[in-house]
């Protein structure tokens, strides 16, 4: 095992630099508390700490599609891109930071699209096919035939009592399947849009969903317990892709959602006076009947745009990493939200979002890494 994933090939170095126009970054993704993050690049994977942007690891193996972390482990689930022989679509080698190599393969008949990880739980996605393992022993507990999943679109709530998971359900309407990975049963289908879904995000509870169809103007978020309620926040007037959402961490009612999208602007929707109103009735898990003609009554909820945070139609990916309520004078603001975003072309920024009682809102960057330059302080 360990030595074909470390064998040189110079073809596949060659296919690795025929791609001048291709994004540096093939890969990006926070830990589940987002206080490490890790990309995969076409000479090898990185991991950093994002509140210093300090590269705590590097390996330089070869195209890597795929690298997710468990917290704050040691432990790597990465995937290759196939630009080398050694570094399959089809095999996921989990990855030890300690000792610097494999420990074991899960070898499979098509190309991994995605891979979500938690204590209990491990996720393999395939185009048609989603596979749930027990992380310690590795044993298969259960195979979920899925719709056709070309982009390997999912989320996971590793934090919540189920460790939800959610899969769409329809290539041509926005329907999305939430499956209990504990209990190993499916617990109810959210039909959130009229077109397909390509963007979804629970929050850290495992409460709430984010989701956002290919058309890309609305954001709906709806309560899990009840598959019927659901909140339309507008993210624009004109079509735009969705490549990421997020919610504020470690809270069952989240007060912040962020989304990124391809017109390069960064999104804040303020759900938590409008979800706390409307979430006080008992919850009950009603399954799937939200009815085909959606009537998009508009939440008043605050919606603020940051504009030219990454070149237009560079992938992104943003989350919250600290949301703080401070004392309101005239210099300081209500509500100050910590942003963490890696985009595509090798750069990872720390935003400060301000918004103060009278709606004026501020933000700068913090700080700006060079994720392709970084050097190890321990290489």
């Amino acid at each position: 095992m360990g030595s074909r994933i470390w064998e040189s090939n110079e073809e596949g170095a060659k296919m690795a630099t025929s791609h001048p126009q291709a994004s540096p970054i093939l890969c990006a993704s926070f830990n589940q508390d987002n206080s490490y993050f890790s990309i995969g690049t076409r000479d090898g994977f990185k991991v950093f700490h994002a509140s210093t942007g300090r590269l705590c690891y590097e390996k330089s193996l070869g195209a890597f599609s795929i690298v997710e972390m468990l917290f704050s482990s040691s432990l790597l689930a990465i995937v290759g891109a196939g630009e080398q022989p050694s570094l399959s679509p089809r095999r996921l080698c989990l990855f030890n930071k300690v000792t610097g190599a494999p420990f074991r393969e899960l070898n499979f008949l098509t190309s991994i699209l995605a891979i979500r990880v938690n204590r209990k739980r491990l996720i393999v996605l395939l185009q048609d096919k989603t596979y749930i393992y027990d992380l310690n022993s590795l044993a298969i507990l259960d195979t979920i035939d899925t719709v056709p999943n070309a982009k390997g679109l999912c989320a996971f709530a590793p934090g919540s009592e189920g460790s939800y998971l959610a899969l769409p359900a329809s290539t041509e309407r926005g329907s999305v399947l939430i499956y209990n990975t504990i209990e190993l049963s499916s617990l109810c289908q959210i039909d959130a849009h009229r077109s397909a879904i390509t963007a979804i995000a629970f929050c850290s509870s495992g409460m709430f969903l984010a989701t956002a169809s290919e058309q890309g103007t609305i954001i709906r978020v709806h309560l899990v317990s009840q598959a019927t309620k659901s909140y339309s926040f507008r993210r624009g007037t004109y079509p735009s892709t969705i490549y990421s959402l997020s919610f504020q961490p470690s809270v069952d009612i989240p007060d912040i959602l962020v989304a990124t999208s391809s017109s390069g602007s960064l999104h804040v929707f303020f759900l938590g006076s409008v979800i706390n109103e409307r979430s006080r009735k008992p919850s009950t898990l009603l399954g799937s009947m939200i009815p085909d003609s959606f009537n998009d009554a508009f939440e008043s909820g605050q919606h603020h745009v940051i504009h030219n945070v990454v070149p237009v139609g560079v992938k992104s990916h943003a989350v919250i990493y600290s949301l703080d309520n401070v004392e309101n004078t005239s210099t300081t603001p209500a509500i100050r939200a910590c942003i963490y975003i890696i985009n595509h072309n090798g750069y990872f920024h720390e935003c400060t979002f301000n918004v103060r009682k009278s709606n004026d809102t501020s933000w700068s960057i913090e700080r700006e890494h060079n994720l392709l330059d970084a050097i190890a302080d321990n290489p």
